[in-house]
């Protein structure tokens, strides 16, 4: 039951649709509009009527009824009407709609459906057409007829073309009794053709349009025409064209006219042009029939171009199409009149002659009478049986030429195949007049500048103005100068040559009665732009805070402009930017106050009043000390490294210099004495008590002596006096020589012999102490040949060695000067000297004596 109570709602809404739908069986609801098609913004009026007993199922319960304007509710008023029914109605004050559907709504139970529309438009009435005309044409003689519709009024509209024989010869009128026959156009289009079966020829006829849609009609102004005054003519065909003999300025020309005209009146055109002319001549009011005419005031040896046209005499219709070009050249005839001349001379640098540039303009058409061959340039004019010499012939516009010194006129003319011009005679004046009061230039175009100049102080015939394109060579544009014949003009346009981005230089010149004035100048540019490129920067000098910069200038073909400035940019590696701008005639710049040792990116930018370029970026590091400060570090280093070498040379030629700082220090071992040893010692082995410095001693000299027989020691700190030469004796006393405190030099000390038997041998040690040190007296250390034992003589002998000895990592400078002598009697030493390493290689006989002398 569940399931069967789901179902129900489904097949009551199915029936609803099926019943209620729009134009169903039934016929249940009806929608009802006052009018379909309304003007646009009027008001419009709807009704919806639902027939209860025609719908089952509604019967029973309450009906609503809603309206929808394409998608948009509409609210409407709801009654119920005769008969059962229920109607709603529903007014719209402005329907500003061009097209919509009105929708009739049935809700019931909670169900929408539609039940009935409506479709309504809206527009405007039809516009007058306009602008009707037409055209017969001969091939098939049908009229053909166009218009233009006018405004579109956003409903269906139908035009038809209508025609009608004239009725009233005074008014074009048609009247209602006659027939009215046309065409309609097809697809929308606004021309159609009117058969020749519905045309009388001949005769006038009154042609129109009608527009026609739902709100009206509307008819296009009535136009009354004869067919054959609105036929299109084909155009005639030019047979012949001649220059007639005597009057060498004018031609005749023949023609023949179409086949399809020549029963007809006619009128013709012709018009011709030459090939640089801008517009044709139009030659009027010739009879078609008469097939030849004759027209003067053409050039001599030019081409023409010709054409022909005609149409009917009475009509007021259409021309034929042209004709097709026909190509006539004039004959020729000498040139006539004078020519324009410029010249420019100047004395010539060897020879005396004088250097004449001569510059002219081209005859003009009607003067040249035919094509130009060539021109001459003479000394003097052409006289009759006499041609003067020929210093020029060429066939451009400009001739450079020396003439004898003192010249004053030359005689330009031009030829051409039917013969020459007369001479034109030209002054070569001097410059040397008043130049003007000011001059300037400025664009007059891409292609022209105007030239302004005020006048001189005295009155100026005429005016010429040069201009010369940068950088090409001077006189290198022969057609690029004017003359100024009005002497009282202050301006002038010139526009041949001029080109846009390029620089010209000016020069105008006044001319005067016998005189041409100083010339003035200036430059101008038609049109600017920014530079093609910017200069190229090139490092010159830098320092630690500046850098010079230099750059060549901007070519001036590339300049596109006048450069205003030049602007330089520079940034470190953190992004600091500064910029200087400088004027565009300077070529260099310094950069100041940079950081030392620091990475500069620098680029420059080129400026005309049009816009700016940039240039390429140039990458430079400061120095860390500048010229000056380097130079003063290398002159310091050399004086430094100059003292060094003079004091090493000092040290090497001064001995006793040299010896304060680098001491000799001789080697005993490898010395004769440390090689000798006395047999004594071979056969007795050497006993040393107690060895207590194992290392070196510092030695400076160590000295061995033998005294010659018969000489006689000195006193003790005392030079030995000179003794004969001779044999040593046999018992020789030692001697010593020794530097003690308070002596200047060094001397010999004599000690006493120990006995009469063997050789003496004299020994000097002295240890010396480094610069700056303290000098201790020296120690002397002495061995001696004699064999008697230290006993109560030891008062008796010299000193020998000081205690201690010096350890070897010890300076002997450092130690104190001991006594002379031993303690007790004040003449031994304080040690045996075989407790002193180095001096057993220099033990001599008489160690016993020595080895006594330790107990004291």
């Amino acid at each position: 039951m569940a399931r069967h109570g789901a179902r129900t709602p489904f097949l009551l809404r199915l029936s609803l649709l099926l019943l209620l739908r729009p134009g169903g069986t039934l016929g249940c609801a009806s929608v009802a509009v006052g009018s379909p098609v309304v003007p646009l913004g009027s008001p419009i009026t709807a009704s919806c009527t639902i027939q209860s007993e025609l719908c089952h199922g509604l019967e029973q319960g309450k009906v609503r009824i809603t309206w929808m304007l394409d998608n948009e509710p509409m609210a409407g008023s709801q009654s119920r009407g005769p008969e059962g029914t229920e109607v709603s109605n529903l007014t719209l004050p402005q329907f500003d709609r061009t097209r919509a559907k009105l929708w009739c709504w049935v809700e019931w139970n909670g169900t929408k459906q539609r039940v009935g529309m409506a479709e309504i438009r809206a527009g405007y009435p039809p516009v007058k057409p306009f602008n009707l005309s037409c055209i017969l044409n001969l091939s098939d003689y049908g009229l053909t007829c166009q218009w233009e519709p006018g405004a579109d009024s956003h409903l269906p509209t139908s035009m038809a073309l209508k025609c009608s024989p004239r009725a009233h010869p005074s008014r074009c009128r048609r009247s209602r009794a006659q027939a009215v026959t046309g065409c309609t156009p097809q697809g929308g289009h606004s021309h159609c053709t009117v058969p020749r079966r519905l045309l009388q020829l001949y005769r006038q006829m009154e042609i129109w349009v009608t527009a026609t849609n739902a709100l009206g009609t509307a008819e296009s102004e009535h136009l009354c025409i004869d067919p054959m005054d609105v036929a299109k003519l084909d155009p005639p065909a030019l047979q012949s064209i001649q220059s007639m003999p005597f009057q060498t300025d004018c031609v005749s020309l023949a023609w023949e006219v179409a086949r399809s005209n020549a029963h007809m009146d006619l009128q013709c055109q012709l018009r011709y042009r030459a090939p640089k002319d801008p517009a044709w001549t139009l030659v009027t009011g010739i009879v078609g029939q008469a097939g030849t005419t004759q027209h003067c005031g053409f050039l001599f040896g030019t081409r023409y171009h010709f054409q022909m046209r005609c149409r009917r005499s009475s009509a007021r219709g259409y021309w034929s199409e042209w004709s097709p070009d026909r190509n006539y050249t004039t004959h020729e005839k000498a040139p006539t009149g004078k020519l324009e001349a410029w010249w420019s001379a100047r004395p010539a640098a060897v020879g005396g002659q004088l250097e004449v540039q001569l510059r002219w303009k081209a005859p003009r058409p009607q003067e040249a009478n035919g094509r130009v061959l060539g021109y001459c340039v003479t000394l003097s004019p052409r006289r009759r049986g006499r041609d003067p010499p020929t210093i020029c012939n060429t066939t451009h516009t400009q001739c450079n030429f020396s003439a004898p010194a003192g010249t004053r006129r030359v005689y330009l003319s031009a030829y051409n195949a039917a013969g020459e011009s007369a001479a034109t005679e030209v002054i070569l004046l001097e410059r040397k007049g008043p130049p003007l009061a000011g001059l300037r230039a400025v664009p007059g175009g891409e292609h022209s500048l105007w030239v302004h100049w005020e006048a001189p102080p005295a009155l100026a015939a005429a005016y010429v103005l040069e201009w010369q394109r940068v950088p090409s060579e001077p006189g290198h544009c022969s057609a690029c100068w004017h003359m100024e014949r009005d002497g009282a003009a202050t301006a002038a346009l010139i526009q041949d040559g001029i080109q846009p981005f390029q620089r010209y230089n000016i020069s105008v010149y006044p001319l005067y009665k016998d005189a041409v004035g100083v010339p003035a100048h200036t430059a101008a540019y038609s049109k600017q732009k920014a530079p093609s490129y910017a200069p190229k920067l090139h490092l010159k000098s830098i320092s630690k805070s500046d850098a010079k910069l230099c750059w060549d200038p901007v070519p001036v073909e590339k300049q596109n402009g006048f450069i205003t400035s030049y602007t330089i940019f520079w940034a470190n590696s953190t992004a600091e930017v500064a910029s200087a701008t400088v004027n565009s005639s300077l070529s260099s710049f310094v950069i100041r106050e940079l950081k030392p040792s620091t990475l500069y990116k620098v680029h420059i930018m080129a400026s005309t009043a049009a816009g700016s370029t940039n240039g390429t970026s140039l990458t430079l590091v400061t120095m860390v000390l500048d010229d000056i400060e380097i130079q003063f570090l290398f002159l310091t280093l050399g004086l430094i490294f100059v003292l060094l070498i003079l004091l090493l040379i000092c040290f090497q030629k001064n001995g006793r210099v040299k010896e304060q700082f680098w001491p000799s220090v001789p080697d005993p071992a490898n010395s004769s004495l440390g090689k000798w040893v006395p047999a004594e010692l071979q056969q007795e082995p050497l006993q040393v008590p107690g060895v207590r410095e194992p290392g070196l001693a510092t030695i400076s000299t160590v000295t061995v002596l033998e005294r010659a027989a018969g000489k006689q020691p000195s006193a003790w700190g005392k030079e030995p006096t000179t003794e004969p030469t001779g044999t040593f004796p046999a018992l020789p006393q030692p001697y010593v020589r020794q530097q003690g405190p308070g002596t200047p030099g060094r001397g010999w000390a004599a000690a006493e012999p120990r006995g009469s038997g063997g050789t003496v041998q004299y020994a000097r040690v002295v240890g010396d102490g480094y610069k700056g040190q303290h000098h201790a007296p020296p120690r002397l250390y002495l061995r001696s040949s004699s064999s008697s034992s230290c006993g109560s003589g030891c008062g008796s002998r010299q000193p020998l060695l000081p205690a201690p000895s010096p350890r070897p990592y010890e300076n002997m400078w450092f130690h104190e000067a001991g006594p002379h002598g031993c303690p007790g009697h004040g003449d031994c030493p304080a040690e045996p000297p075989a407790t002193f390493p180095l001096l057993q290689g220099l033990r001599i006989s008489g160690a016993e004596e020595l080895r006594d002398c330790r107990m004291f």
